[in-house]
Order: structure tokens, then C-alpha cells, then sequence
């Protein structure tokens, strides 16, 4: 592999897209040690700023990541050489090939910066996609056609798989189908969603991992070349192996128990829980801190959003307990709305109910599929509040719903 771009991809971005330029030197100097660790960010006026960091004891750190901080403090994430080319390389061998990437993505976060690594490596020019007016399938389409290796790949939250889906225009759809793959991760994808790329013709391959294993490093459920996956007695998935990250730069003493070495292997402990078949496939059962317990009983907040997602006409859902009087804790929904308007259920909780008829089918339905499970504050909106990164904004989501259910 080589860590320089050439060939006719090396063309211009458009003129609303971030030049990559600078960060793809920087990420070429750190890679062959010949400069200091990058940080990615995008300033107020949407200019990429490049970054040098310094990285004390590590000297072969190429990136510092944040985490997404969709739960709390976002952590500056250290990646070396070796974990980037690890990943890079398993990627490559997963993939059964490199190509040139479309960067659909915010740069700054992992699966953005990855993009640039991964095309370092491949020696092909990433295509960066217009974002300046926000994901649109337009400009989606528009980059993708700029595309000139036959080999081509992307990387894409289900948000935006979701709405290229969605859209009428024929010319979309034929250049999803023209992507080798679709690395599809961040959030998890619903079983309808997938299986509508599956009727569409579209390659997606789903990822599991963070910017602590290098993003995804869990290919449609099995661990990448080199890469370990097991789960531990209470449940917490653990990922070990050449990805993993080399800590966090500003939060060393809240690494206990975070990341270790065990036989010559790192391991980072997740905040997800999951179980592993037979076959050595993981599925991952949610966040270790999303079980819900109301009225002394356990309730998987993953679970109940599946359920509620399986509803028609319900785009997407996020479930979380808040704090109730009676129960200790109450399940409560977040949940998107299939061109059904916004509000709040029932009548009584406040602000105004999208369709009640529409409201009552779905939770005669909920109660019926889930029982006492069934969420009892539901918050509607045509979206689920999301993080620049396109990961769903769950403490600003949660801290809706329990305003919402205080009020009562």
C-alpha cells in the first residue's frame, strides 16, 4: 500500500466541499513519521482546520479522533500507525479490494478521517461530497458521479441511507448500486432498512466499532482480520486486537478497566452490551447503560425501540428511561414519524397530538406487542435529533422526553 494520492482521481473538489488537501499532507507525514499527530475540526464558516497535537509517549500517534459524545465528554482518542494500518489492511481484505471513497461524512469524527486514511493507503484521491447545505440526496448523487475508479465505497450513517432510499429520482439509486460497498455503522440500522437496500440492489455492509477500535472493525456481524470480539461475564462486548486505539490523550486516569492488555493482545471494554452465536457472529443488544428498570423490572431500551420501529409509519425510535415518581423509572420514546406530523401523546402530556387516531392505532398496537413495556411518554417529530456526525443526540433527546414526562 501506498500513502500518497495519484492517477486521474486527484481532480477538484466542488466548490461547496471541504479541501482536503491539507489534511490528507498532514495525515501523509504522520504516517511515515515524518510530522506530529493531527486533530481534524471545521470551523464556524465551515473551513477544515488542521490540527497538530502533541502526544506525550506516543510517538507513533498519527490522529487524534473525538468520540462522538452522544452520551457525555467527548474523549481525544489516540491513533497509531500500526492500528490505522491494521485497520486499513482489514478493511482492504474484507472489502476484497481498495478503491477510491466518497466522504460523506464529517471529517473530524473517525469514520470521516478514515476515509482520507483509508485512501492514503489505496494511493487513490477521496471524492468529498458538498455538504455546505446539509446531507441532501442531490448532492449525494452529484459527487458520487464524480467518481472514476471502478472500484468505489462509502461510508454512511442509516439516517442518510435512509433518505437516499427515499428519493424518487432514479439516477440516486443507480449510483448506490454502482458503490462496491456501503459501510453502513454509527447508529444501528433497522431490519427494514436493510432490507430495502437488499431489494434496491445496494451492497451495505454494516459496521460495529469507535473511534477506540479505529471504526468499525465488526463487518455484518464477524470481527475484521486480526480483530478479537468477546463478551465478558456481565456482557460488555470487548474488541481487542491491532485497531484498538493507544488511549486517550486528556483523560489518563479514567482509563481503569477502559482499555488493557491481556496475553500480548489490547483490549478495549465498550459500553455496549451483545451476546456471540455458534458461528461466532456478534449481535449487539445495546448500550450497557440503556436497561431501563421500572417498577423492579428490567427493560432493554434496544428492544423496545426495535419493536416500535416495526410499526408502520414509524421512521426511527429512541427509548430511554426517565426518572418517574412511581416507577423508579419509566420508559419513554422519541420517536420519528413517517410524514405523520409532530406532537406529544397523550393529549394530556401537552403540546399537540399529530393525529390522534394515528396515536391511539400505534399504542394499541405498542401495548399490545410490548405490554406493560410499552413506552408511557411518547415524543413525535419528523426527525430523531442528531449530532453533526449523524449519530442520534441522546442526551438531547432524553432531556426532551423527561421534561415531557415531568409535565405530566
Amino acid at each position: 500500500m501506498s500513502t500518497e494520492p495519484t492517477g486521474p482521481q486527484a481532480n477538484t473538489a466542488p466548490s461547496g466541499a471541504l479541501n482536503i488537501d491539507p489534511a490528507l499532507k498532514a495525515l501523509a507525514a504522520a504516517l511515515h513519521g515524518e510530522g506530529p499527530a493531527v486533530e481534524l475540526s471545521v470551523d464556524q464558516q465551515g473551513n477544515l482546520v488542521v490540527g497538530h497535537v502533541e502526544t506525550p509517549g506516543c510517538d507513533d500517534a498519527v490522529a487524534v479522533v473525538r468520540t462522538s459524545g452522544s452520551t457525555g465528554t467527548p474523549k481525544a482518542t489516540v491513533l497509531t500507525v500500526e492500528s490505522l494500518a491494521a485497520s486499513s489492511m482489514a478493511t482492504a481484505l474484507a472489502l476484497k479490494g481498495e478503491g477510491q471513497w466518497l466522504l460523506a461524512l464529517p471529517v473530524q469524527y473517525v469514520a470521516g478521517i478514515q476515509v482520507l486514511v483509508r485512501s492514503l493507503f489505496a494511493g487513490t484521491r477521496p471524492w468529498v461530497m458538498d455538504m455546505s447545505g446539509g446531507f441532501t440526496p442531490e448532492a449525494f448523487t452529484a459527487a458520487a458521479l464524480e467518481l472514476t475508479d471502478k472500484i468505489r465505497f462509502t461510508s454512511l450513517v442509516p439516517t442518510q441511507l435512509q433518505r437516499l432510499l427515499e428519493d424518487p429520482s432514479p439516477e440516486t439509486l443507480a449510483v448506490l448500486r454502482r458503490f462496491n460497498a456501503v459501510l453502513l455503522g454509527g447508529a444501528p440500522a433497522s431490519a427494514s432498512l436493510l432490507a430495502a437496500a437488499r431489494d434496491a440492489g445496494v451492497r451495505v455492509v454494516t459496521t460495529y466499532g469507535s473511534a477506540e477500535s479505529s471504526g468499525g472493525c465488526i463487518y455484518n456481524g464477524y470481527p475484521l482480520e486480526g480483530v478479537s470480539v468477546r463478551v465478558d461475564g456481565d456482557g460488555r462486548i470487548l474488541l481487542g486486537g491491532d485497531t484498538i486505539a493507544a488511549g486517550y490523550l486528556e483523560a489518563p486516569d479514567q482509563e481503569s478497566g477502559t482499555f488493557f492488555e491481556e496475553d500480548g493482545v489490547r483490549w478495549y471494554r465498550t459500553s455496549d452490551l451483545g451476546t456471540i452465536d455458534e458461528d461466532g457472529r456478534l449481535t449487539v443488544l445495546g448500550r450497557a447503560d440503556d436497561v431501563i428498570i421500572t417498577g423492579g423490572i428490567k427493560v432493554s431500551a434496544a428492544h423496545v425501540q426495535e419493536e416500535l420501529e416495526k410499526s408502520d409509519g414509524v421512521a426511527a425510535a429512541f427509548v430511554a428511561g426517565v426518572p418517574s415518581a412511581e416507577w423508579g423509572q419509566a420508559v419513554a420514546a422519541y420517536v420519528a414519524l413517517a410524514g405523520s406530523g409532530t406532537g406529544a401523546w397523550p393529549a394530556e402530556a401537552g403540546g399537540s397530538t399529530p393525529s390522534r387516531d394515528h396515536a391511539v392505532v400505534l399504542e394499541e398496537e405498542w401495548h399490545r406487542t410490548l405490554g406493560i413495556l410499552a413506552p408511557k411518554t411518547v415524543l413525535t417529530a419528523s426527525s430523531l435529533l442528531m449530532l453533526p456526525n449523524g449519530k442520534p443526540d441522546r442526551l438531547a433527546m432524553a432531556a426532551k422526553l423527561n421534561a415531557l414526562h415531568q409535565g405530566k
